[in-house]
């Protein structure tokens, strides 16, 4: 992490606001699934807030995406933000988007 181990918490929650409404999901959606307070979600999305381990694992989980897209922010690494770019894309995807995506790929692998 950049400044040794402080979050850059608006990074952070600008994230975690792009991903929510990628999902389709309000703050208070949000705050149902994982057992919160919706203005506790704002807070953390407007970078006044620092959410728990727990809470950070609950949130990942409920908006399915890794911990370190939710980070990326904190790190340098082009090559872990591209698979995470790859992903989000996947997990937007509908059932017949991911059985073409994949016979794409493993066609590619098979000529390589």
């Amino acid at each position: 992490m950049r400044n040794g181990a402080i979050l850059d918490r608006k990074s952070f929650g600008k994230r975690l606001n792009q991903v929510r409404k990628s999902r389709g999901l309000t703050s208070e959606k949000l705050s149902e699934r994982c057992y919160l307070n919706a203005t506790y979600i704002r807070q953390i999305e407007a970078g006044t807030k620092t959410p728990s381990l727990p809470i950070f694992v609950s949130l990942c989980k409920e908006l399915k995406v890794s911990p370190s897209y939710l980070l990326a922010c904190e790190f340098n690494s082009t090559e872990d933000g591209d698979m995470e770019i790859l992903l989000e894309l996947w997990q937007k995807a509908s059932p017949s988007e991911i059985n073409i995506i994949t016979s794409i790929i493993e066609s590619a692998l098979k000529t390589m």
